[in-house]
């Protein structure tokens, strides 16, 4: 599967951004998605996750109540939508895909993302 993100940007504290994520390839909605975000000198890190069919999501507790991610197979997206925004969160956000064996379980840890996008600035003011 190939990603490719779009939505970031420049936004003062406090503010909102909807990251998507569109996803080539017919099989996109047997796969595992997820964003994650490095920041410059950090690790990658795990933001949030969603199942195949959306049913289930998994966030880090940084983000949690702030975010959400969303997915429509339809329409072979994803999206991460921001809220309550935070200089600390300034960062690159990838998309990211895996095929996971418990279709019911989402990994948070970065490694185990198979697929990845080119990521999308998102910078916030403060």
């Amino acid at each position: 599967v190939q990603l490719q993100a779009s939505g970031g940007g420049l936004v003062q504290a406090g503010g909102s951004l909807r990251l998507s994520c569109a996803a080539s390839g017919r099989t996109f909605s047997s796969y595992t998605m997820g964003w994650c975000r490095q920041a410059p000198g950090k690790e990658r890190e795990f933001v949030a996750g969603i199942s195949w069919s959306g049913g289930s999501t998994s966030y880090a507790d940084s983000v949690k109540g702030r975010f959400t991610i969303s997915r429509d197979n339809a329409k072979n997206a994803v999206y991460l939508q921001m809220n309550s925004l935070k200089p600390d969160d300034t960062a690159v956000y990838y998309c990211a895909a895996y095929s996971a064996a418990d279709r019911a379980f989402i990994t948070r840890r970065a490694s185990e993302y198979d697929y990845w996008g080119q990521g999308t600035q998102v910078t916030v003011s403060s």
